[in-house]
C-alpha cells in the first residue's frame, strides 16, 4: 500500500506541476489586462504596492475592458464571431455526420472513390488552397460575404473520416437493417437512430469545429473587406497601433475572446472526452 500510495502521490505531483506551468500564461494574460501600462512594463505579473503580500491591490482594474467596448467597436466584433463560429459548428458537424453516415451504411456507385477523394484531400495543406479558393469565390460573386466565408468550410474531409468512423464503430448495421424493414427511411435512420448513438462524437466535433471557427484569422482578413463584418480575431488584430501596441489593451480583448470558448468547453467537456476515446475501443 505504501509504494501505491508513493506511485500515486508522485503522479498527483507531476499533474499539479504541468497544470500549473499550463496555468501560468492565463495568469500573465488576466494580470496583464487587469494593469496600467506603467505597472505592465514594470511588473512581470502583480504590480508591488504596499498592499497585502506587497502587492498594490488598488492599481489593478477594470479600466482595460471599459476602453475595449467603449473605445472600440468590439461589440459587434464578438457578435460577428458568434455567429460565425455557431454557423460553422452547427453547419460543419451536421453535414460531416451526414455524409459519414452515408460512406459508412449506404451502398451506392462510387462509394470507394468517393472515400478515397475524402482521405486524399486531407493531405492538401490549407493555405495551398487560398490563391484558387479566393478566384473561385470572386468568380461567384462571395467576397466581403459571410456565405463566401462558411460555405467553403462546410463539409471538412476531416469531419466526414471522422463521423464514418463513429459511426461504423457505433452504430451496428444490423439495427440500421431493422429500421428500414419497418419502413424508415436513410433521413429519419440517420436522426432517430445513427445521430444519438455517435453523441459524443456530435459534442467533440461541434467544440472543434466553433473554436476553429472562432480563431479563424487568414479567412476573415482574405475574404471580408468590410470592417463591419470583421470577426474578434480580426478586430483584435486592428488593436495595435502604427507606432507602438497597447499591450494591456491587447491582453484585455484576449481575455474576451476565450470566454465564450471556455464556457462551450466546460459545457460539453464530458461529449468532448467521451468523443475524442469513444475510437478507442471498439463497440
Amino acid at each position: 500500500m505504501t509504494v501505491k500510495r508513493l506511485s500515486l502521490a508522485a503522479v498527483y505531483v507531476v499533474l499539479l506541476t504541468y497544470a500549473a506551468i499550463t496555468l501560468v500564461p492565463f495568469l500573465y494574460m488576466i494580470l496583464g489586462a487587469l494593469k496600467t501600462k506603467v505597472d505592465f512594463s514594470e511588473s512581470l505579473f502583480f504590480p508591488s504596492g504596499e498592499g497585502l503580500f506587497g502587492v498594490a491591490w488598488d492599481r489593478l482594474s477594470l479600466d482595460n475592458f471599459k476602453r475595449l467596448f467603449l473605445e472600440f467597436d468590439i461589440n459587434r466584433a464578438m457578435i460577428n464571431s458568434i455567429f460565425i463560429a455557431s454557423v460553422h459548428a452547427v453547419g460543419s458537424t451536421l453535414l460531416s455526420a451526414m455524409a459519414g453516415f452515408g460512406l459508412a451504411k449506404l451502398r451506392f456507385p462510387g462509394r470507394s472513390l468517393v472515400l478515397g477523394l475524402v482521405l486524399a484531400s486531407l493531405i492538401i495543406p490549407g493555405p495551398l488552397l487560398l490563391a484558387p479558393g479566393f478566384k473561385l469565390l470572386y468568380q461567384l460573386g462571395l467576397l466581403d460575404t459571410y456565405a463566401g466565408l462558411l460555405i467553403p468550410g462546410l463539409v471538412p474531409a476531416f469531419g466526414i473520416f471522422l463521423f464514418r468512423q463513429a459511426i461504423i464503430r457505433g452504430v451496428p448495421t444490423e439495427m440500421v437493417e431493422a429500421a428500414r424493414l419497418d419502413g424508415a427511411g436513410d433521413i429519419r435512420i440517420f436522426f432517430e437512430i445513427a445521430l444519438p448513438l455517435v453523441r459524443p462524437m456530435v459534442g467533440a466535433f461541434l467544440l472543434i469545429s466553433f473554436l476553429g471557427g472562432w480563431n479563424n484569422f487568414v479567412g476573415p482578413q482574405i475574404i471580408l473587406q468590410s470592417p463591419e463584418l470583421h470577426p474578434l480575431s480580426v478586430a483584435l488584430n486592428n488593436l495595435r497601433g502604427t507606432y507602438g501596441v497597447d499591450y494591456t489593451l491587447v491582453l484585455s480583448g484576449a481575455v474576451v475572446s476565450i470566454a465564450p470558448v471556455m464556457a462551450l468547453f466546460l459545457l460539453l467537456q464530458k461529449e468532448f472526452i467521451s468523443g475524442l476515446t469513444s475510437g478507442a475501443v471498439k463497440g
